[in-house]
């Protein structure tokens, strides 16, 4: 595995060197210490010692008291106060790989991603252990809680307990939360092997739950999860998506087993052209075709293929191109956050590059070939776009660059801090912070916004929801992206 790395690093160096740029390897690794720093910002629960964004007090500390569980911990998803199973468990899927594809160049960084993991495992493992037969999704009421803007060291609205069972099931969120566990345990497996094992053995009975009792958790908890995070794409995608992390993480071939068997009902064939907290297909199919490509396994030629039109979908000229872009050059998928679908496809830009570069393979698209020079170079763009190197020139990472978002649609960055007004303020006196064009009190560093629209016009205001709110799925597969350019340059 090291003198692979190695050999991607060689080539990236050689690759870059023709590449002009705004930024320096400077510049992308204190971006990356940023986008790791953000999480620390989303903490819910007792904080700990070396928590580094002091403006942030301990919160949720009766999480799951209600139902008797321990439920403490955990990272609010947004700029909210909830923390929802779903995007939760997408986002430590995410850092996990980003830290298994890219740690050997994080640097000093590499510990405090794994702290963003561990975060994120700790709360999972809760939810998943709490009670048998029964895995935990949701803390918060998000429809009483977005009638208050408050901060979560004063929230007062229902910290209402959501869980899925074999009668109400939540296939999506449960194969997820596998997915998580799993990811995570390769990325202790070295440097805590009891807590990797506790991992993968969680992991292993949560996919099975999520297997056995099949149906969605939108229609289990309809009210509370939609329209938030509506499971759109079905469960399909997280039952093929889960079953793939966990044969990467054990190596058990009843998983590649079950990943033949199962691969056409579950959207196997099934081309698709974003990745997200919702849609894993794009993700899964990257993340198989590295068995083909490094591993020869046959059985996993199709991924390679539907990798490629996922690619070539993306790449101008391509006879199979379809992506928009802005004027400015920033991939364009939807209105509202956007930059979620751009780090995403960031991410397996890079993470596909890799695997290319490594067994001197290509893209096909139709007659043509794309290289993994390409990719790095077109990811690369997207990199710098959000950095700063775009028509506003405005970074959309807090806190980094001369020019950033001052009004972040968040309650605890807008609302002054407990250090500074230890007094509580309640849930209709937050809106005048809401709505106030004072630059937020406390700087959210790190935090990725939704983003401009799609002529690269972005309005910095906390109303405008849609561009300001930060998330934590959005700086995710980020911080891979930054750790590659960080030492690539």
């Amino acid at each position: 595995m090291a003198s692979l790395n190695m050999h991607f690093l060689c080539l990236t160096l050689v690759l870059l060197v023709s590449y002009t740029s705004a930024f320096t390897s400077h510049d992308y690794s204190s971006a990356l210490e940023k986008c790791i720093l953000f999480y620390e910002g989303q903490r819910s629960g007792k904080l700990p010692a070396n928590q580094r964004l002091t403006w942030r007090g301990d919160s949720g500390l009766s999480d799951g008291s209600g139902f008797h569980v321990d439920l403490v911990g955990g990272y609010y998803d947004a700029g909210d106060n909830v923390k929802f199973g779903l995007p939760m468990a997408f986002t430590t899927t995410l850092l996990a790989w980003s830290v298994i594809e890219f740690g050997n160049s994080m640097g000093n960084q590499l510990n405090y991603a794994k702290d963003a993991v561990r975060w994120g495992t700790d709360y999972l493992l809760k939810a998943a252990t709490a009670s048998p037969g029964t895995l935990f999704v949701q803390v918060g009421d998000p429809n009483m809680d977005h009638h208050c803007w408050e901060r979560p060291e004063d929230m007062d609205t229902p910290r209402n307990v959501y869980r899925v069972t074999s009668q109400n099931p939540g296939s999506d969120v449960a194969a997820e939360t596998a997915a998580a566990l799993a990811a995570a345990s390769i990325v202790f497996k070295d440097s805590d092997p009891a807590y990797s094992a506790k991992l993968l053995h969680t992991a292993t009975n949560v996919f099975d739950f999520a297997d056995r009792y099949r149906g969605s958790y939108s229609d289990s908890l309809n009210s509370v999860v939609c329209p938030f995070y509506c499971s759109y794409s079905g469960y399909h995608d997280e039952l093929l998506w889960g079953a793939s992390w966990l044969h990467r993480a054990s190596g058990d071939a009843s998983y590649l087993a079950y990943i033949q068997s199962n691969g056409q009902t579950l959207g196997a064939s099934e081309d698709d052209y974003s990745f997200s907290w919702d849609d894993k297909r794009a993700g899964t199919k990257v993340l198989l075709s590295q068995g083909f490509l490094e591993n020869s396994i046959q059985e996993f030629q199709q991924f390679k293929s539907h990798s490629d039109n996922y690619f070539c979908s993306l790449v101008p000229g391509s006879p199979s191109f379809q992506a928009q872009y802005t004027p400015g050059g920033l991939f364009y998928k939807a209105s509202e956050s956007n930059l979620q679908y751009v780090t995403t496809s960031t991410f397996l830009l890079l993470t596909y590059a890799k695997y290319l570069s490594t067994n001197k393979g290509v893209a096909h698209c139709g007659t043509s070939t794309v290289t993994a020079d390409k990719l790095v170079a077109m990811a690369k763009k997207q990199v710098d776009y959000i950095l700063g190197d775009n028509p506003e020139k405005m970074s959309y990472m807090v806190g980094f660059g001369q020019r950033y978002p001052q009004h972040v649609h968040h309650r605890g960055s807008s609302v002054p801090s407990v250090r500074e007004h230890p007094a509580r303020i309640g849930c209709d006196e937050g809106f005048q912070y809401l709505h106030s064009g004072s630059p937020d009190p406390n700087v959210l560093s790190g935090a990725i916004v939704g983003g401009p629209d799609n002529k690269d016009n972005f309005a910095d205001s906390r109303d405008n929801y849609q561009q300001s709110e930060p998330a934590t799925y959005i700086n995710a597969p980020f911080v891979g992206a930054l750790a590659f350019f960080s030492s690539a340059m």
